[in-house]
């Protein structure tokens, strides 16, 4: 072998080590030129050399291109869809989509919110999730009012729902009106006579009157699980009814099957949540979805038209047009 080509071969062999350093340990040039015992202009060629030489390919998959495309794809299923889906890091945990997708619903909360606005907030772990990500802004009188009761023995300790909605309020230095009733009551009797009294009246009034109703999916798949599955507001036996009955979702702790429909599921009796009838036919809402748990959910909800936009990351609305494709639907009327 001549010199010249003995020394190429050692540069290549110098060149993966680097290039595996750097791309593969993530590793900084200046790093690596202390544990190889190189300069760092040294190091900076042989990577160089590494992507000249074919020895590193480096391919950039565009979130964005993906995400507009399945944009589109969901707007053409669903015309009457005003959505946004959310780039992520490929091979990212489902946690990091849920952070990227509550950031991506912050902004966009900057750009609806409106003076003297009535703003309908459904609480729950995305919820919290955009809560943390807002961006502060003064919005003059704007109110936000909670849409479901958080009466929990568990949530009174951990204070999880009045937090969630006390942030969204400091944040755009906005009121808050909460709703202190129990999530689920034991009884739908309690419940008819509770909505009879003129203070939750009042509650109900503003909630029916909101400019802007906010919320998630609830699914009890979800791998970052929906708050009301999680933190003990229904017990087994209540899951083995929503089960039997044929529930798939739930929004604001109300429930509904596969097809969007509400109709006979008992457990809304007992609900404190809005009626569906409430979500569908609001002037605008907003509804943020992130998590491949929450793919049935809110395909589920898509085909009841229970909602206006949506803010949604890649993989769970990929996860969503999927199940379509397999059932074989066509666009939803508009």
């Amino acid at each position: 072998m001549s010199r010249d080509r003995t020394i190429s071969v050692s540069q290549d062999v110098q060149a993966v080590q680097v290039a595996r350093l750097y791309y593969v340990q993530g590793l900084t040039t200046n790093a690596i030129a202390a544990e190889l015992g190189l300069s760092r202009p040294k190091v900076s060629r042989l990577l160089s050399h590494a992507r000249r030489r074919g020895l590193v390919e480096i391919r950039i998959h565009d979130p964005e291109g993906q995400a507009q495309e399945l944009e589109a794809r969901l707007k053409s299923r669903y015309p009457f869809l005003n959505v946004q889906v959310v780039g992520v890091p490929q091979g990212s945990a489902e946690d990091v989509w849920l952070d990227r997708t509550a950031a991506a619903a912050a902004a966009a909360l900057g750009e609806l919110l409106r003076p003297g606005m009535t703003v309908g907030l459904a609480w729950g772990t995305t919820m919290s999730a955009v809560s943390h990500a807002l961006l502060p802004r003064p919005v003059p009188e704007l109110t936000f009012v909670q849409l479901n009761g958080s009466a929990n023995a568990a949530d009174f300790m951990s204070g999880f729902v009045t937090d969630t909605i006390l942030r969204f309020a400091r944040n755009f230095t906005a009121g808050a009106q909460l709703f202190p009733v129990p999530t689920f009551f034991d009884d739908p009797d309690t419940k008819r006579a509770m909505w009879r009294e003129r203070s939750v009246r009042h509650v109900l009034e503003l909630q029916e009157n909101a400019d802007l109703l906010i919320y998630s999916v609830g699914s009890h798949t979800a791998s970052i699980p929906s708050h009301v599955y999680s933190a003990g507001y229904l017990d087994s036996g209540d899951m083995a009814v929503l089960a039997a009955e044929g529930a798939v979702g739930d929004i604001g702790t109300v429930f509904y099957r596969a097809d969007g429909s509400d109709a006979g599921l008992s457990l809304n009796a007992r609900a404190s949540g809005p009626p569906l009838e409430l979500i569908r036919d609001a002037s605008d809402s907003l509804c943020v979805v992130s998590g491949l748990g929450k793919a049935a959910a809110l395909q589920a909800a898509l085909e009841g038209r229970l909602m206006r936009r949506l803010i949604v990351d890649e993989m769970t609305a990929r996860a969503v047009l999927d199940r379509g494709d397999a059932r074989g639907e066509g666009p939803v009327p508009g």
